[in-house]
């Protein structure tokens, strides 16, 4: 296993400041990382739709870790899907063609499994990728982080770019975004949950029928992963990062009702939609190709983002 030390490299970590970016940064430290080498741009100063912030963003940089995107859960992919495409694909062309021209030695993209085809044989496969098309509601989102990977196997085959593409889970835990406009499931749902239990609500309305499956990595862990795999991992097959751990959102739903003692009635919306049927990652490739467990067990990380998020509401002025 080839090995990447990072004790002086310059690394610039796009999304560097959200949810799973600064759990990157704390894992790239952690890992023998200098702080002061480590470049976190920012949206308002850095607009990577932007070539010439692309450009400015990679200059003398030896690494780039590209999580930053344009993302959210159903609403927000029914909403906008032409800005979800646009954004994403605009800002992760761009940064990988800045980054081949600056000579930058490694890069490391961070996909999404909503580039998973809708009916992908379950636990999902990086060999699978191509074998169809992806759920409707968030398909212009996934193609369009889809598209990076073939980019980036282009410049290795062309230029002998190293670039990596890693394909985690749906991620939660602390610093999550809780905006119910816009966020994924878990926070989506602890925030519904404390919203009825505050307002004193015996029922808790929730989209769809309950049957599809998802499966969850802890922030932490998922970062972890994306730093192995820099240090570890420069093969130009996708990999995927998760648990290997399948829960039907009806059984999420009553975890997280658990977790937060609410004793209410669930009502499901059935006419809402469902999203992608079932979501469980194959996780094999990562255990050979650079060693990644995932080591947070699901309960233990639902409360530990349920505590997060609880403190957040305590500490708001009234």
């Amino acid at each position: 296993m080839n090995s990447m030390n990072l004790e002086n490299k310059r690394i610039v970590v796009t999304g560097g400041a959200g949810f799973l970016g600064k759990q990157v940064v704390a894992q790239l430290i952690a890992a023998g990382a200098d702080p002061a080498k480590i470049t976190v741009p920012r949206s308002r100063d850095c607009d990577l739709r932007q070539w010439d912030a692309c450009q400015r963003a990679v200059t003398q940089q030896d690494i780039v870790i590209h999580l930053a995107a344009h993302v959210g859960g159903i609403g927000l992919n029914r909403e906008k899907p032409a800005e979800l495409f646009y954004d994403n694909l605009m800002m992760g062309a761009q940064l990988i063609h800045a980054a081949y021209e600056a000579g930058v030695q490694k890069f490391v993209c961070v996909g999404t499994i909503c580039a998973y085809p809708k009916f992908t044989p379950v636990p999902f496969k990086e060999d699978d990728l191509w074998i169809g098309y992806p759920e409707e509601t968030n398909a212009p989102y996934g193609i369009a982080k889809k598209a990076l990977l073939v980019q980036l196997q282009a410049y290795r085959d062309q230029y002998g770019f190293d670039g990596i593409y890693l394909l985690p889970v749906n991620l939660y835990g602390p610093e999550d975004n809780f905006d119910p406009r816009s966020s994924h499931v878990i926070p989506a749902l602890i925030h519904k949950v404390h919203e009825a239990q505050a307002a004193g609500q015996t029922q808790l309305a929730v989209w769809g029928d309950g049957s599809p499956t998802r499966e969850f990595l802890y922030s932490t862990d998922a970062a972890r992963g994306i730093v192995m795999a820099t240090q570890h991992y420069s093969g130009a097959d996708p990999v995927n990062l998760g648990t290997g751990y399948e829960i039907s959102i009806r059984d999420l739903v009553e975890l997280i009702c658990d977790v937060m003692a609410f004793q209410g009635e669930l009502i499901w919306e059935t006419d809402k939609p469902n999203g992608q049927p079932r979501r469980c990652l194959d996780i094999e490739r990562a255990r050979q190709a650079f060693g990644f467990e995932a080591q947070v067990d699901f309960r233990a990380g639902l409360k530990a983002t349920v505590d997060w998020y609880r403190q957040q509401k305590t500490l708001q002025p009234v």
